[in-house]
């Protein structure tokens, strides 16, 4: 397997990132709302394969405080081939200078961020758009 890592957005398909995260699955992300977020993303990550798009990712950052690892995404065809391990270390990498890296995981994913240092934090809170669907998949505690 012969991975090329990107950065630039100019040759970016949105349809096929977009399509990246539903087989993820993750979720339906629109074309045009992955583009909006990949651009005002400071860091951000392609993986392709053969020119197929496999792992993507990104990090919203401002420089000094903090970096916000986010949309972590590998084709499920290549999950367990360490595109993840290194997308995650790509980005750490990037944000490294920050005062605090946090990372946005995936309920029952917390495991695999945790071998690469990140902890459970006791204080982050949230407002999702969405409040009930969120606490249904298990990204907010019922109070």
């Amino acid at each position: 397997m012969t991975i090329t890592w990107t950065d630039t957005l100019d040759t970016i398909d949105w349809n096929e990132l977009s399509d990246l995260y539903r087989k993820a699955p993750l979720g339906d992300k629109p074309p045009e709302r992955l583009k909006m977020v990949f651009s005002n993303s400071m860091f951000r990550r392609f993986a392709y394969e053969d020119g197929v798009l496999v792992a993507a990712g990104r990090a919203l950052a401002d420089g000094a405080d903090c970096s916000y690892i986010c949309d972590i995404a590998i084709l499920p065809s290549h999950q367990g081939r360490g595109l993840g391990r290194a997308l995650i270390d790509q980005l750490v990498e990037l944000s490294r200078g920050h005062a605090k890296i946090i990372l946005y995981a995936v309920p029952g994913r917390e495991g695999f961020y945790a071998r690469h240092g990140f902890r459970r934090m006791t204080t982050a809170m949230a407002i999702f758009q969405d409040q009930e669907g969120a606490m249904a998949r298990g990204y907010l505690a019922r109070e």
